[in-house]
């Protein structure tokens, strides 16, 4: 629970870090970062939920499918405006060194969260942990994409970063789906 309430915290600090940061660089990429996080507290929400009741893995399991669908369906449209757009951000330094910690902070929550859900049995941790991996990968791209921009001068970079990583979630979220309605997969 603690990894969850780490998990948490996290995310509301990034939501107004990465939103205010955004704003004053005019990249919808670290503005569309910063919304993607009110999706991960809801997953972790989720998943405090189902580790205090215990006995709601089914429902756990759709709820962090939804997560992970609304997530990849909100940064394809993200990312699909900046694109359209061609509105160029500026260069982002604090963005940049915002996001390198934010990306080491969250794949370490990731691997964490998978091994002690894969050890408890508990198979919404260990797919939320999927999630928080999914939030690294984003950092990550996001932060590419800044870094692009500042030394290239490459403004897209910023669309197709979001882009890509909501490519990944939709079937993540669709496996996780698959998973919320078949009890034999939810062993670990």
């Amino acid at each position: 629970m603690r990894l969850e309430y780490a998990t948490v915290a996290w995310n509301v600090m990034e939501v107004f870090v990465a939103i205010g940061l955004g704003i004053a660089a005019r990249s919808l990429a670290l503005v569309a970062f910063g919304l993607d996080s009110l999706i991960e507290i809801f997953a972790s929400v989720v998943v405090l939920w189902q580790l205090r009741a215990g006995d709601r893995t089914l429902r756990a399991m759709a709820l962090v499918a939804a997560a992970f669908l609304l997530l990849g369906v909100f940064l394809l449209f993200a990312a699909t405006q900046a694109l359209v757009s061609g509105r160029e951000p500026s260069a982002s330094p604090f963005g940049i060194a915002y996001l390198t910690v934010t990306a080491c902070v969250m794949f370490g929550l990731a691997v964490w969260k998978g091994r002690l859900g894969r050890v408890l049995g508990n198979h919404p941790l260990a797919t939320e942990a999927g999630i928080t991996f999914l939030d690294g990968m984003l950092a990550t791209g996001v932060l590419i994409a800044l870094v692009a921009n500042a030394v290239f001068g490459a403004w897209w970079a910023d669309g197709v970063a979001a882009a890509v990583i909501g490519a990944v979630a939709i079937p993540e979220g669709v496996h996780a789906w698959r998973d919320s309605r078949d009890e034999s997969r939810m062993a670990p």
